[in-house]
């Protein structure tokens, strides 16, 4: 089984509604030129994000939460065995067809991404173990996410021999390299870190309002073939699904408030921009078709759930500070002679 029978057995995902499909090979075709732009692009954004994590990680703080794993061990359990796990039993529950398969198992196979460092940030989590984490998921995907992708593909048929694990490699290797340039320049010129973090976080909001302009008028006819009531689903259970049993995951091995909370960002959220790249290089655009649109679904629904997580926390955190405040003052106490 190869790539071909792979994109005969999705063909129905851009082809239902259209018996000619001369609407949508026109439209694929038409990105043939913009297609290889794209990859250059996705890979570009990616080694600069990447770089500028880097250089938010200091080689100090890797050494202590190594000496001192038990984090970072429970958080690669729940990156790489929560998520590629519940990828799999979604796309068994929702029936999918091979290619939406293996764009979801991909998806559900990426490590953490810099999304998570800020939702951790925004709902007060350990920023140090969430630097941590983000790195050592996408040092430890090098070997897990292949694994882990063709443990899940033999249960499916036409996935055996289908996922060109050779470009996934050569993919994270791309993105790893950056990161370890980016650790290199904090290391020994630690003043320009700030200038390359802020570059970076700019490029990746950039891409991101990039990405949802090309889908509005560039491929809004492709993207009406991707908005299929199994994808939307999929898209809306697999990071609720990470934020949760991220969280019970660290709460059974008591973990601290902040420590859950980051595990659980960790978790849920993905390195979309990895699984973008991974889906523009690995897979040629006849194959991949407007499937390669799926992780801009994945993250609008990553982003807003967390988001949700977020604002939840933080009105809990509201409303129980004027308790905890009151709590304390009552228990103070007042020496004789004082007012």
């Amino acid at each position: 089984m190869n790539m071909t029978t792979l994109y005969t057995g999705g063909m129905s995902v851009y082809s239902q509604g259209n018996a000619s499909g001369n609407g949508s090979s026109g439209t694929l075709g038409s990105l043939n030129i913009e297609n290889k732009v794209m990859n250059v692009f996705s890979i570009l954004v990616l080694a600069i994000t990447m770089t500028s994590l880097g250089c938010s990680m200091e080689i100090s703080k890797i050494r202590d939460h190594l000496f001192k794993p038990k984090g970072v061990a429970i958080a690669l359990v729940a990156q790489f065995g929560i998520m590629p796990f519940t990828a799999f039993c979604t796309a068994k529950w929702l029936r999918m067809n091979d290619l939406k398969a293996v764009t979801l198992l991909i998806c559900g196979c990426c490590p953490g991404g810099t999304l998570s460092n800020i939702f951790t940030l925004a709902i007060k989590g350990d920023m140090n173990l969430s630097i941590v984490l983000t790195t050592c998921s996408s040092f430890a995907a090098l070997g897990l996410m292949p694994l882990m992708l063709y443990i899940y593909c033999q249960g499916f048929a036409n996935l055996t021999h289908a996922v060109p694990y050779v470009s996934i490699v050569t993919t994270l290797v791309l993105t790893l390299v950056p990161c370890a340039i980016g650790i290199t320049i904090k290391y020994y010129k630690p003043k320009y870190t700030a200038v390359i973090q802020k570059v970076g976080f700019s490029i990746l909001v950039l891409f991101s309002v990039l990405a949802v302009i090309l889908c509005g008028v560039a491929v809004k006819e492709l993207l009406w073939k991707v908005l299929t009531p199994d994808n939307l689903t999929a898209a809306a259970l697999m990071p609720g699904i990470g934020y949760i049993l991220g969280y019970v995951l660290s709460l059974i091995f008591r973990f601290s408030a902040p420590c859950r909370r980051t595990i659980s960002m960790e978790t849920g959220c993905q390195n979309i921009q990895l699984c973008f790249a991974i889906l523009k290089v690995a897979f040629p655009l006849e194959v991949i078709g407007p499937m390669f649109l799926f992780p801009l679904i994945y993250m609008t629904f990553q982003s807003v759930e967390a988001l949700l997580l977020i604002l939840c926390f933080r009105c809990y955190q509201t409303l129980t500070a004027p308790a905890e405040d009151l709590q304390e003052y009552t228990n103070v106490d007042i020496k004789p002679g004082e007012p």
